[in-house]
């Protein structure tokens, strides 16, 4: 999941962003209004993260503005004030969700989650694919019996291949979702993490779920002479 943290202070925007990137989340941050504005635009982010009291357009100015140009990206406010009509103000302003400073770090979590679970059905606590597990609030993985251990980036980018499992999906839009800004285009950065992910969830197994298709992308929970899901399911608890 990609998201977009708007804060200007930096030392909580470092910890903000480390904090989650360790739970396997892509973060770019900007510190004003006019860049989450421009970044919003151009980026398809999963969440924005978006601090009240930022320079030049405010954090209420600014949610304004998403909402007016029509995008539905979940928006969680963060802020000082905590009086009950700073709270309307920013829900009144298109904000989805509400979060005073200071704050634990393991309720940002638990809201963000809340907020992945509300635009789509796809946002599930548990994903199945064939005989593969994801818990998303654990983010463990399991693939029939067999515990699978993954790095952070490594589970990023499988939830998002098994969130969309049953269809190809190019590196374009691999990278917009699972790496941030710093991402090199040019580099086999995908393809080395895609190999990775091949090892450990299909070494051993009957049937291979995580397929290349040359000149289009990658597929998880297809098999190579599929144009569909082959046995791919998905539920949740």
């Amino acid at each position: 999941m990609r998201l977009l943290l708007v804060e200007d202070e930096k030392r909580i925007a470092h910890f903000v962003a480390k904090g989650l990137r360790e739970q396997s989340y892509a973060v770019d941050i900007v510190a004003n209004g006019v860049d989450a504005l421009y970044h919003a635009e151009i980026n398809d982010y999963d969440v924005v993260i978006l601090d009240v009291m930022i320079p030049g357009l405010d954090g209420i100015a600014t949610c304004r503005a998403i909402r007016a140009r029509g995008k539905r990206i979940p928006v969680l406010m963060l802020t000082a004030k905590d009086g009950v009509q700073d709270r309307i103000t920013g829900l009144d302003a298109g904000a989805d969700d509400y979060l005073t400073k200071p704050f634990e770090f393991g309720e940002l979590l638990a809201r963000l989650r809340a907020l992945l679970r509300r635009p789509r059905e796809l946002r599930l606590a548990q994903i199945v694919v064939d005989d593969v597990v994801l818990d998303t609030a654990s983010q463990t993985v399991k693939r029939g019996n067999r515990a699978i251990s993954l790095t952070a980036k490594e589970y990023a980018l499988l939830e998002f291949l098994a969130r969309n499992a049953g269809r190809v999906i190019g590196r374009a839009e691999i990278a917009e979702h699972v790496w941030d800004d710093s991402f090199d285009p040019f580099s086999n950065l995908i393809e080395v993490y895609i190999n990775r992910l091949r090892r450990k969830i299909d070494e051993g197994a009957n049937r291979p779920l995580l397929q290349t298709r040359r000149g289009s992308g990658y597929a998880f929970g297809l098999t190579s002479d599929d144009t569909g899901v082959n046995g791919a399911k998905k539920s949740h608890v």
